[in-house]
């Protein structure tokens, strides 16, 4: 981490102590816990302009000072962490209630100071503390969300693998649309994609896109091209894992819990094709044969 230079937020409206911190991430490349590196530092005065610049800027850590003349208490480090999640947060107090500590670190804060005992090595090591637990954090986070992923399209896997041949399949001799017709394939599946997107949208902002009616048209395509049930499981599997590349944890969720509800919903519109599309078949012959007699 030699030569990097660390930006930080500082969120304090006594000047003396804005100063101070200053004047100590300054002169903190001479600490050896800061191994050669550098601080820049981005103070505002009250939770309103640390709001709004973290819209503006990325910070690799965040000081704040839990007494503001417009946030009081845990709220400030509460609105912060919603609006910067991943961003660590370093709490200022003069208590010396260990209460207060514990409880700042249930409500997301990632390391403290203490006022009365500042120092450069103790500010320094606060924030190299703090931005190593976040890392530590993520990258739990990631490995809890990989296992996620592995254990959905498991499943996924094991589904379609136990799937038998549909009546479909049987007569029409048609096999797998990712290998007979993979073009075909591909643009189902973005299409489904689309629908997934979609889908969380509807449900985020609470609009209405009639999910169910686009469905209902892409099971048709899919009823077309003759598919089965273990392709409309394939086109789920490929568009779910498309989606989960290179988002958190709480979109590869969304996309999991939203996804096994549109894969049954797409499926009983596929159904509903076919009973459809059979009973006007057996009509047919069951007429043709009467006409038949007739003659």
């Amino acid at each position: 981490m030699s030569n990097h230079v660390y930006q930080i937020l500082l969120v304090e409206d006594n000047t003396d102590n804005a100063q101070l911190i200053e004047n100590l991430l300054s002169s903190a490349h001479h600490s050896p816990l800061a191994e050669g590196s550098n601080f820049c530092l981005c103070c505002v005065q009250n939770l309103a302009g640390a709001l709004q610049v973290i819209k503006e800027k990325d910070f690799e850590a965040i000081i704040l000072d839990l007494t503001l003349p417009d946030s009081k208490g845990f709220e400030s480090l509460l609105k912060l962490k919603e609006n910067a999640p991943d961003t660590p947060i370093i709490i200022q107090t003069d208590s010396t209630d260990e209460a207060v500590i514990v409880r700042a670190f249930q409500m997301g804060a990632n390391g403290y100071l203490r006022k009365i005992d500042l120092d450069c090595n103790s500010l320094v090591y606060a924030i190299r503390l703090a931005i190593e637990r976040q890392q530590y954090v993520e990258r739990l986070s990631a490995l809890k969300q990989q296992k996620q992923q592995q254990e959905e399209f498991a499943s996924l896997e094991n589904l379609a693998q136990s799937i038998q041949p549909s009546i479909t399949a049987r007569m029409f001799a048609s096999s797998a649309l990712k290998d007979s017709i993979p073009d075909v394939f591909s643009q189902l599946t973005v299409k489904y994609g689309h629908l997934l997107d979609l889908s969380l949208e509807e449900r985020a902002l609470k609009v209405d896109y009639n999910i169910a009616e686009q469905l209902r048209q892409l099971a048709a395509k899919l009823g077309f091209f003759k598919a089965s049930p273990r392709d409309v499981v394939d086109i789920h599997t490929k568009a779910l894992k498309e989606r989960c590349k290179n988002v958190n944890l709480a979109k590869v969720q969304a996309y999991v819990d939203e996804g096994r509800l549109r894969l049954l919903e797409l499926m009983g519109y596929l159904t509903s094709y076919y009973r459809k599309y059979y009973i006007g078949l057996s009509n047919l012959t069951i007429l043709s044969s009467s006409d038949s007699d007739d003659i």
